[in-house]
C-alpha cells in the first residue's frame, strides 16, 4: 500500500519562518514526485500565489494538482477547476454588509482579482493582494458583477478587531468561518474545506484516505489533517493540530515538511 498522495499547508508548513521554500524541501518533494507520488499544495492562497512554490518544485501540467481558497476550489496545476464550492453573491451582500456595520474591513477573493467596497482600504488587503499576486480592485457592493466565482471573503483588520468581531447565528451557521492569520478571518461555503477538497480529490485519482498524508500546522488544517489516513503536525503547530495528528515532525525552521516525506513516505520502513 504506502502513501500515494501527500498533502501539504504552504505557510507554516511548506515554507520556512522566513517564507523561504528551502533547497532541503524541494529535494525531498521531488523525489517523492520522481517516485511516483503525487503531492498536492492545499492552501487558502489561490493560484496565483501558489505559482512561484510550484514552479520552484517543477510541478506542472494537468496531472498535477492543488487545493486553493482553503478547499474553496480543486484545480489542476495548470488551472482547470475539477471541483468548486464557491460563495453566492447573495452570500458576499450579506457578508460585505455584515462587514461595514462591524467596522471592519473586508474583501474578496476572485481567480483574477482582488475586490473590496471599503474606500479608505486595509494595508492588511494591500499586502494580501501582493502576497497572493491579484491585482486589488475597489467595486462597490452594488456594482460587482453576481456572476464572479468568489471561492472566499475575508474580514481583516487590525488583531484586536479580529479578536472581538463575533459572527451572528445566522450568518455563523450558514459558513465555514476560520481563521487563518492573526489579522483576518476567512469565510467560504459551508462545502468548503481543505478536508473535504481532500477527500474529493483522493476519489477523483482513485485513492483512499489510507492512501493520504497530510501535513499542517494551522486550524484551517485541521479537516484534513484528520481526513488523511496519516495525519502530520509541525512542530511549530499549534496543539489542536498537534492533538489531531497522528505523528509530529520537525518545525519548519529545520525542514519538517522534508523529514516527514523521507520517514513517512519514502521510507515508511524505517518510521
Amino acid at each position: 500500500m504506502g502513501i500515494k498522495l501527500i498533502a501539504v499547508d504552504i505557510d507554516g508548513t511548506l515554507l520556512n519562518p522566513q517564507n523561504v521554500l528551502t533547497t532541503a524541501t524541494i529535494t525531498a518533494i521531488q523525489a517523492a514526485t520522481a517516485a511516483g507520488l503525487k503531492v498536492v499544495l492545499c492552501t487558502g492562497r489561490p493560484l496565483s500565489g501558489v505559482q512561484p512554490y510550484l514552479d520552484a518544485l517543477g510541478l506542472h501540467g494537468d496531472d498535477q494538482y492543488a487545493i486553493t481558497y482553503n478547499g474553496g476550489l480543486v484545480q489542476t496545476v495548470a488551472g482547470r477547476v475539477l471541483l468548486s464550492h464557491p460563495l453566492a453573491y447573495a452570500d458576499y451582500v450579506d457578508l460585505e454588509a455584515f462587514a461595514r456595520k462591524a467596522r471592519v474591513h473586508f474583501h474578496v477573493v476572485t481567480p483574477h482579482h482582488l475586490y473590496t467596497a471599503n474606500r479608505n482600504i486595509s494595508r492588511y488587503t494591500i499586502k494580501e493582494s501582493q502576497l497572493v499576486h491579484l491585482p486589488l480592485r475597489f467595486r462597490e457592493a452594488t456594482a460587482m458583477d453576481p456572476h464572479l466565482l468568489m471561492p472566499t471573503a475575508v474580514f481583516i483588520d487590525e488583531v484586536a478587531k479580529i479578536d472581538a468581531l463575533q459572527l451572528p447565528p445566522a450568518l455563523a451557521n450558514r459558513f465555514y468561518a476560520v481563521r487563518t492569520d492573526p489579522h483576518f478571518i476567512e469565510v467560504m461555503s459551508p462545502q468548503t474545506s481543505k478536508g473535504n477538497a481532500l477527500r474529493e480529490l483522493a476519489a477523483h485519482l482513485g485513492f483512499t484516505l489510507a492512501d493520504v498524508m497530510a501535513v499542517g500546522d494551522q486550524d484551517n488544517d485541521l479537516t484534513m489533517i484528520t481526513a488523511a489516513g496519516l495525519g502530520v503536525a509541525m512542530g511549530n503547530a499549534n496543539d489542536r493540530v498537534k492533538a489531531a495528528a497522528n505523528v509530529t515532525t520537525l518545525t519548519n525552521a529545520a525542514d519538517g515538511v522534508a523529514a516527514a516525506i523521507y520517514k513517512y513516505a519514502l521510507n515508511p520502513d524505517l518510521a
